[in-house]
């Protein structure tokens, strides 16, 4: 499996911008499909984006669509989400994950999982 590490979190006000970065051990790194996802105070897990791990094929959850970005470094090992304008419900724990399928949006189709990193969107 592929250990992953979240880093980027913090507070920031509603329209503000956050990177959050995801490192990843292990050699077959380049190998994977890289997912975010999100956790909501209160709420279920939901899928945020994910990206394959050869050309790029990327996919957004409607909520997060023209204002989020995914990108990986598989030389360095490391997949970043670039948020801006960032709004009070997007306020979570953010987690990656890896999974070998293409661009999956469901949680059962990833396998490994960072332990997350807090985002506060404040009005």
């Amino acid at each position: 499996q592929v250990q992953l590490v979240e880093s980027g979190g913090g507070l920031v006000q509603a329209g503000g911008s956050l990177r959050l970065s995801c490192a990843a051990s292990g050699r077959t790194f380049s190998r994977y499909t890289m997912g975010w996802f999100r956790q909501p105070p209160g709420k279920e897990r939901e899928f945020v984006v994910a990206i394959s791990w050869n050309i790029g094929i990327t996919y957004y959850a409607d909520s997060v669509n023209g204002r989020f970005t995914i990108s990986r470094d598989n030389a360095k090992n490391l997949v970043y989400l670039q948020m801006n304008s960032l709004k009070p419900e997007d306020t979570a724990v953010y987690y990656c994950a890896t999974s070998t399928g293409i661009v999956p949006r469901a949680s059962i189709e990833y396998d490994s999982w960072g332990q997350g990193t807090q985002v506060t969107v404040s009005s």
